[in-house]
């Protein structure tokens, strides 16, 4: 089969060169179409087509296309002869006459922007997990508010000047008798609304029996120590439910009793002061046997001076080396030393660091000296943006309960054996290793992280 090819000029209205038979035909017949008569179809003015485009200052001249002639030959000899039309489309380079500068593009320094907010779609419930962390953040703030609301009124004056008096003189904090407690504010759902904003967990590695009484050593004490809060201060996460028949007490500073409406709310959710006389009255009265049996208290044995070390990404750096009053504390009292480990506390939020900031610090140090508690410089996320503000981040909780370190009881009166302290000390201290080497890579601490006791 051979194919030869001969190039054709034809006029370029191919419709109208045709006979005006052929035309009123190649109009009237199409598939499909009725065979009755139709109406003549609507004429317009035809438009001249102009013989060049202008695009942008540039022009391209129009060409007739060229009429192609294809001769084909088959095996037999017999001549097939078919034709096309033939355009040239290669495309012609456009000559700009002036050069552009552009500006700006709006809305770039909003993509370059640090701070990202939330959407609008959240759901409801994760609205709410974030009002009860902002509304427990601000709780101090939120009740010393109220008070000073009521003070301008004259009308509650005659309520708020005993109750002030009542705040000043009581000693319902250190009594140990635990009579303001609620377990039913204490078991609100509200309260699972806060654990879950994190989330937080409680886990446990072996039993405690309820005939006992005991010490729980929390760490680390993180900015807020949220997680000591969410698993002894609250049921949200099942503390009665893995250890039954215990009552345990969350600790703090005894200067948080002496806000006006914040101790009571304190003292209905079960705190207490973390005083000498509070803790032994705690361990030494009350329980089953009206001794402290199956009573618990939790301190957070680092305090403020661990706090300014809460730095998220680092080692985990624990206040504990020369920190053995609780250990004399359990010994007077008879009461076993439960170390619990919280992962996560440290990532809640960001703080100026001591060695950028060495002034800073040595401030802090100061104040913590003088006052007996710092104020971390720290930020983390915001209600409404993921980047600036003083709610924490959204990251996990873990708080694992160790071992008990059983300890025996000195006799009434009787100093504490240094020597015996020392071996329950180093006990306790390597029961918390213990905790960090089984469980940090269950519960994602980076590699290079390590637990450093400090002090």
């Amino acid at each position: 089969m051979s194919i030869t090819t001969q190039p054709i000029s034809v006029p370029l209205d191919t419709e109208q060169s045709q006979p005006p038979e052929r035309q009123k035909q190649h109009l009237l017949v199409g598939k499909g179409e009725a065979d009755t008569q139709r109406s003549p179809p609507f004429s317009s003015p035809r438009h001249k087509k102009s013989g060049s485009l202008r695009l942008n200052g540039a022009t391209k001249q129009q060409k007739a296309p060229e009429l192609l002639v294809e001769d084909i030959r088959d095996k037999d000899g017999e001549r097939l002869t078919s034709l096309k039309l033939a355009f040239d489309d290669k495309p012609k380079p456009l000559r700009t006459q002036t050069e552009l500068v552009s500006g700006r593009r709006a809305g770039a320094s909003w993509d370059r922007s640090h701070i990202h907010f939330a959407p609008i779609s959240v759901p409801f419930q994760r609205r709410l997990q974030t009002l009860m962390v902002l509304a427990h953040t601000l709780s101090i703030v939120l009740f010393l508010t109220a008070f000073f609301l009521l003070c301008a009124i004259p009308l509650f004056w005659p309520f708020l000047l005993p109750y002030t008096i009542y705040v000043t003189l009581s000693a319902a904090p250190n009594s140990g008798a635990l009579s303001h407690r609620s377990p039913f504010l204490r078991s609100l759902p509200i309260w699972s609304l806060f654990a879950s904003y994190f989330p937080a967990r409680l886990h446990r590695s072996s039993r405690l029996e309820p005939t006992r009484k005991y010490i729980f050593g929390y760490h680390p004490h993180g900015i807020i120590s949220h997680g000591a809060f969410a698993s002894f201060a609250t049921e949200a996460l099942g503390f009665s439910t893995l250890f039954p028949g215990i009552t345990n007490t969350l600790l703090t500073l005894d200067s948080n009793f002496r806000v006006p409406f914040y101790r009571d709310y304190a003292l209905a959710m079960g705190l207490a002061s973390v005083s000498r006389e509070s803790c032994e009255n705690i361990l030494s009265k009350g329980g089953a046997n009206g001794e402290g049996m199956g009573r618990a208290i939790t301190i957070v044995v680092g305090g403020a001076r661990e706090s300014l070390d809460a730095q998220p990404r680092s080692h985990l750096r624990l206040v504990l080396k020369r920190r053995k009053g609780f250990v004399k504390l359990a010994i007077r009292t008879g009461a076993d030393l439960v170390p619990v480990l919280a992962f996560g506390e440290n990532d809640l939020y960001e703080q100026v660091t001591s060695d950028s900031h060495p002034l800073v610090h040595k401030f802090q140090l100061m104040v913590k000296k003088c006052m007996g508690f710092t104020v971390p410089l720290f930020h983390a996320r915001g209600v409404f943006n993921y980047d600036v503000g003083l709610m924490p981040y959204r990251k996990p909780l873990n708080v694992v309960v160790g071992r008990p370190v059983k300890v025996v009881q000195a006799m009434k009166g009787e100093k504490p054996d240094e020597a015996y302290v020392n071996e329950i000390h180093a006990i306790y201290v390597k029961e918390l290793e213990r905790i960090w080497e089984e469980w940090r890579d269950v519960f994602g601490v980076e590699r290079g992280v390590e637990l450093r006791i400090m002090e």
